[in-house]
């Protein structure tokens, strides 16, 4: 769970990640801290150079972005997934490469908006999500109208039928990520903030032949196989570097997501 902003000042081997008084929640910390383990791994192995500047409220370069992409290419490039395994990955996680499934949406947007502490944003929002999951339509529509953030509150937070395309990654993931119906049990994360989201109704997609889905059952199994590996990297640089004010032991920073 993300903890509530704080102030905090950090560093990844005596560069700062954060000024000293800047508030931020550890979420945000980690990526940062991150995302400098691996800009400074760039300039080790020689992809940026050594007088690149260094971040600014978690702000890089625009070589270092591109050095960071690099470096992964060059260091986590994993084996090239043969038929077997993809297969085998199809036939696990079929309902992931259905076409067309919708689902029937209704939410209540909690917008995180610049200053907002996300802590308490968040504990006010899981207060109303207990208490909808114990109420009616009704109970809902009328929390929608008062609540969201979103401009389809006033229509009680309906968002009518959906498809992934029409969603958010983010949100389309955790919709069509699950089976459930009613009100979901946990808030979801979108780039617009924290949603309570109840589904309707769902009507389930065609699903292809594998034949038709093998490059995108191949590149899935590329991007799983480079979150993994990533994370694992990530592990190493750390254990090899000075962190101050920063723990990352735990992290589950959204670079690696």
């Amino acid at each position: 769970m993300t903890q509530p902003s704080r102030p905090v000042e950090a560093f990844i081997n005596d560069i700062e990640i954060a000024a000293a008084g800047e508030t931020l929640d550890d979420e945000v910390l980690r990526q940062r801290a991150c995302t400098e383990l691996l800009r400074q791994r760039a300039i080790e192995v020689g992809l940026l150079a050594a007088d690149d500047p260094a971040p600014r409220e978690g702000a890089i370069s625009a070589a270092a972005s591109q050095a960071i992409e690099a470096l992964i290419a060059q260091e986590l490039a994993g084996p090239e997934p043969d038929e077997a395994a993809c297969r085998r990955h199809y036939d696990a996680n079929a309902r992931h490469y259905a076409q067309g499934e919708r689902v029937q949406v209704r939410h209540i947007l909690f917008a995180v908006t610049p200053g907002v502490d996300v802590g308490l944003l968040r504990q006010r929002a899981e207060g109303h999500l207990i208490a909808l999951r114990a109420s009616d339509v009704a109970a809902f529509n009328e929390a929608a109208k008062e609540l969201s953030n979103c401009p389809s509150g006033a229509d009680g937070g309906q968002l009518g039928w959906l498809t992934a395309d029409d969603c958010a990654p983010e949100f389309a993931k955790e919709l069509f990520g699950r089976s459930e119906i009613g009100v979901l049990p946990r808030l979801l994360h979108s780039r617009f903030g924290l949603h309570i989201a109840a589904i309707d109704a769902r009507e389930p997609g065609r699903l292809p032949d594998f034949e038709q889905v093998r490059d995108a059952v191949a590149q899935r199994m590329r991007q799983l196989h480079q979150i993994s590996a990533l994370r694992q990297y990530l592990q190493t640089l750390a254990a090899d570097a000075r962190l101050q004010g920063v723990e990352l032991q735990q992290a589950s920073s959204p670079l690696v997501q």
